[in-house]
């Protein structure tokens, strides 16, 4: 038998890096030519459970988050709740009147005149479905839209922002741009609350939440568009449109936590902005990327 010295150990460690690495960029240069075709700025992060299973693209590049906001609303709006301010089976009257007809409401269309619904009926409406007017209602709860930015700023978050409101962002195609966020920080909020280390969230707000998430209806064409049908992906999606005159569309994003069927998981985050492109198409770019990562990380799994 051949004795390991130290130096034995070192090369096979140098190697077994490099090999690694060789493969991280493999899936680079994989999601690199997906985006070099389309005429639009993408941004892209993604992290595995292990430190070394990352990477980002414009990482850093701030990308309107548009209803991708929502997720980090409901946290703070959980977050009121741990403490006592408010509770998930609190009642909240939302008025005829803020029903607003130039916003997308799965509410308004069930409560036409107006409704009575519970703070977790609030948010299932506003993550699973990309509700405005619930969005817009639970903003009202926490005093103003900068309470949200406050609170992960206050939490360390700096690359993260949220300056106005849905009816606002809505009616004002150049104020979208306040809400904004980078991929690489939209990952460390979905990792950073999906293990939850610091107990920022009780185990039902915890599990509330993730529960909410896995139950989005919205983007399906996207992060899990094209991941076996029986994938669980907790996530949240968000899209500006077209602009009328340039055609131009701001977002089309999704940000969420993808399970493996060995029961790990990544984290993925992917913003596409100043886009020339359908709808179709780039819900098929990140599609393109979330199976690329997801045969980076199975591939792991043999």
């Amino acid at each position: 038998m051949v004795k390991k010295t130290p130096l034995t150990f070192l090369i096979l460690l140098l190697v077994f890096t490099q090999g690694y690495s060789q493969k991280i960029e493999t899936l680079r240069q994989k999601i690199e030519g997906i985006i070099n075709s389309k005429n639009a700025i993408v941004g892209v992060a993604i992290n595995g459970m292990e430190v070394k299973d990352t990477l980002s693209i414009n990482g850093q590049r701030h990308f309107p988050m548009q209803s991708v906001f929502k997720f980090p609303i409901a946290l703070t709006i959980l977050s009121e709740i741990d403490k006592g301010n408010l509770s998930l089976d609190q009642k909240i009257d939302i008025k005829k009147s803020e029903l607003l007809p130039g916003l997308w409401s799965p509410i308004r269309k069930k409560y036409p005149e107006g409704g009575t619904l519970t703070i977790a009926e609030i948010i299932e409406y506003t993550v699973a479905l990309s509700d405005n007017v619930g969005c817009d209602a639970l903003l009202r709860l926490l005093g103003e839209p900068q309470a949200v930015e406050n609170y992960f700023s206050n939490l360390g978050f700096k690359d993260f922002a949220v300056k106005i409101n849905e009816e606002t962002m809505q009616n004002n195609w150049d104020l979208q741009f306040q809400n904004w966020t980078t991929p690489k920080e939209a990952n460390r909020i979905l990792a950073t609350f999906y293990e939850n280390k610091n107990g920022l969230l009780s185990k039902d707000s915890y599990d509330f939440i993730w529960n909410v998430m896995k139950g989005t209806k919205t983007g399906k064409n996207r992060l899990r568009g094209q991941l076996p049908k029986e994938t669980t992906v907790a996530h949240k999606t968000g899209w500006s449109g077209a602009h009328k005159e340039t055609g131009i569309t701001a977002a089309v994003n999704n940000i969420g936590v993808v399970f493996l069927p060995n029961g790990e998981y990544f984290s993925i985050s992917v913003f596409v902005t100043e886009s020339l492109e359908s709808l179709e198409t780039s819900e098929k770019l990140i599609s393109d990327i979330s199976k690329a990562a997801w045969d980076y990380f199975t591939d792991k799994q043999q």
